[in-house]
């Protein structure tokens, strides 16, 4: 049995990872959280408190085993990265970190790896407060793939989506056409890609048992216009949409890209690994987020 520690996995992609690998039911697990949500996971599944941002408290947690794989979904910052080099050095076989779409920079069409290179990027220190989201990750990395003693290995997501999502960004849409509110969008003809939260959470169990290293790009098959996706809630939901190109900031999509923003995903499947498409999931959940809403009226 391999020994994993998932760093933050008590809600939405980190849940589902932990459900995926107590359905492969090859790895002892402890999740590392604050403690303040009960994510309902069965006895055999170990817990460790953490404040993610405190070295000490890190320290603790990388120190209480020697792990096969650690996964690491609450990394923001340099410094959070610097702490984990330290923590786990000599303590671990292999890393995960959840990356993201957004270091690659401003949205364009069909970013692959080499767009960003966080082997030679300049690290300066800070905390998650500090920088964008974009840029704390873009250091994060660096600080991994310049420091750790480790193999490393990061997922770059795009938005990641499903009925748990709590951050509610495709129910935002959803919503706003049940209630006929406005949506802003720029540009409806910007393609745009998405991963579901199952996903992530397989290909991240994917990714702790290959021996790629580096930054790795994960997206569903394909993509769709913003266009596309409200005529699909418009379809579902029965009503027309009312599109902006410019709203006031409470009704401006979270999906408004001024131009397509997507990636490649070749060097992942070139190892082996089949993505979901993307038309194969999403029209299904758009139907659950609109019945969802619907039985909350």
């Amino acid at each position: 049995m391999k020994k994993v520690l998932i760093l933050g996995g008590t809600r939405f992609f980190g849940k589902r990872l932990v459900d995926h690998l107590l359905w492969e039911g090859q790895s002892e697990i402890t999740i590392a959280t604050r403690g303040n949500t009960d994510p309902g996971f069965p006895d055999e599944v170990r817990r460790i408190k953490l404040d993610r941002e405190d070295p000490q408290s890190l320290a603790a947690a990388a120190q209480s085993d020697h792990w096969d794989v650690v996964y690491d979904n609450i990394c923001y910052s340099p410094n959070d990265a610097t702490s984990a080099c330290e923590a786990f050095k000599g303590r671990t076989r292999r890393y995960v970190l959840t990356s993201t779409l957004s270091v690659y920079g401003d949205p364009r069409p069909g970013f692959t790896e080499t767009d960003f290179d966080p082997y030679t990027y300049p690290v300066q220190p800070g905390g998650r407060d500090d920088f964008s989201y974009g840029e704390g990750k873009r250091m994060a990395e660096a600080v991994f793939f310049q420091q750790a003693d480790f193999p490393v290995a990061a997922m770059r997501i795009p938005i990641v989506l499903g009925i748990d999502d709590y951050t509610k960004r495709l129910h935002f849409h959803v919503e706003h056409v049940q209630k006929g509110k406005p949506i802003g969008i720029p540009n409806k003809d910007a393609e745009i890609a998405f991963i579901n939260s199952t996903e992530a959470a397989r290909f991240l169990a994917w990714l702790g048992k290959h021996s790629l290293t580096g930054p790795v790009n994960a997206a569903s098959k394909g993509t769709i216009t913003l266009s596309a996706m409200m005529n699909l809630i418009e379809t579902v939901t029965g009503m027309q949409a009312q599109i902006l190109t410019r709203t006031g900031p409470e009704d401006m999509s979270p999906f408004g890209v001024a131009q397509s923003w997507f990636m490649d995903t070749a060097k992942a499947e070139q190892e082996g690994y089949s993505f979901e498409a993307l038309m194969d999931w999403f029209p299904g959940l758009v139907r659950e987020v609109a019945l969802a809403l619907q039985s909350n009226v």
